[in-house]
């Protein structure tokens, strides 16, 4: 082997001068670890609220539905059958009161990867700009970086430069704060992006979960005007569902976008397996599951809440999604210390942004013992 030469080592090699990984910021909850390990080397053991991962068993008709396709040796497709698009339109229909062709929707592998990859697949690039919340997931900006344009971050939509935005998101119920953007919010954001051609896409993926407000969803005629030019909203079955594990989504909106998206998607091999295909029917198709989910979702949610706001936390919007987004006015870091001390592990609001930094963000998707176990040691602590 010639260790003489002078050839640039391929991209993505360590000794590569230019590497995608280079324009992203560091994997946040890498952060995270010493904490967790002091939260682990508590007696009682961890009581783990910072992912947001669901724990609770997969719905049996859901189970069922995979387990009857799973003899399925040929390919799928992108697009998936039209008992699948019929699922997720009527299901827009019913949940979100969006009339919606089974043309104009599209399953996904996961939200995350449609969120992450979404610029790309868009062709947008150096010079674009990609606008999301200022307190907000983090991969809005990974998306971003990964295909070369400049993420912005934006309070009010009235502050971005509508000549340089082309994709503008929207996300409500909001991670990590759970608050519900109203009707009005929605339709302002709508207007805007359609004066200025970009185009808008709303991440709904807790819709299912208010409890203080009612989400709307973008493609609502309150807030579209019955037309879904120029706007895509996507959803997930990870938390509504406990489909975590399945990577169960889907996108829908506009009809000339989506059918762009499937072109692409279509080369690239991006299919959801074909058994989470039927288990996504089984899913949309029944309410009653989703019911029992909040139920229990909603007892821990009052659980944490009322030990965290003794212990001498404010909890601040919060009114819907998986989250309790809190604060003792303080560096984030130092609660999560403070937090962690007593084996309760919490994410720092920094992950969400700069501004999020004298908050944490306490996920209650945690099982109920253990969420019975931080309130315990929560209310000991006072």
């Amino acid at each position: 082997m010639n260790t003489n030469s002078t050839h640039a080592p391929f991209p993505g090699h360590p000794g590569a001068a230019r590497r995608v990984s280079d324009r992203l910021p560091v994997f946040p909850w890498d952060k995270l670890e010493p904490y967790k390990a002091t939260a682990l080397a508590h007696p009682g053991g961890l009581c783990d609220f910072s992912v947001g991962t669901p724990v609770d068993p997969v719905p049996e008709v859901i189970q069922k539905a995979l387990a009857a396709h799973t003899d399925t040796p040929g390919y799928p497709t992108v697009w998936g059958p039209l008992e699948l698009r019929e699922a997720i339109a009527g299901w827009l229909d019913r949940r979100c009161g969006a009339r919606i062709d089974p043309s104009a929707v599209l399953p996904t592998v996961g939200s995350k990867e449609l969120v992450a990859s979404l610029p790309t697949q868009l062709g947008l690039g150096p010079g674009d700009q990609v606008a999301y919340p200022r307190l907000a997931y983090p991969t809005y900006e990974v998306g971003a970086r990964l295909c070369g344009a400049e993420p912005v971050e934006y309070d009010s939509v009235d502050e971005l430069d509508g000549s340089r935005v082309r994709l503008l998101w929207v996300n409500s119920p909001s991670n990590p704060t759970g608050r519900v953007l109203g009707a009005a919010e929605l339709r302002r954001a709508v207007e805007w992006a359609r004066e200025h051609r970009a185009l808008l896409v709303s991440d709904e993926c807790y819709f299912e979960l208010g409890w203080e407000a009612e989400p709307v969803s973008v493609l609502h005629p309150d807030v579209c005007g019955g037309d879904h030019e120029g706007l895509l909203a996507v959803h997930s079955l990870s938390k509504r569902s406990n489909l975590a594990g399945y990577r169960a989504s889907f996108v829908a909106g506009d009809p000339v976008v989506v059918k762009e998206l499937l072109g692409l998607r279509k080369h690239g091999g991006m299919i959801v397996p074909a058994p989470v295909q039927a288990a996504t029917v089984a899913a949309l198709a029944d309410d009653a599951h989703v019911a029992e989910q909040r139920e229990r979702y909603a007892a821990r949610r009052s659980a944490l809440r009322a030990a965290l706001e003794a212990y001498g936390l404010r909890v601040e919007h919060s009114e819907a999604s998986l989250y309790l987004w809190a604060t003792q006015d303080r560096p984030c870091w130092e609660t999560v210390a403070e937090l962690a001390a007593l084996g309760i592990l919490v994410a720092p609001g920094d992950f969400y942004g700069p501004a999020g930094g004298s908050f944490v963000r306490v996920a209650f998707t945690a099982t109920d013992e253990r969420v019975a176990a931080a309130v315990e040691r929560l209310t000991a602590a006072r």
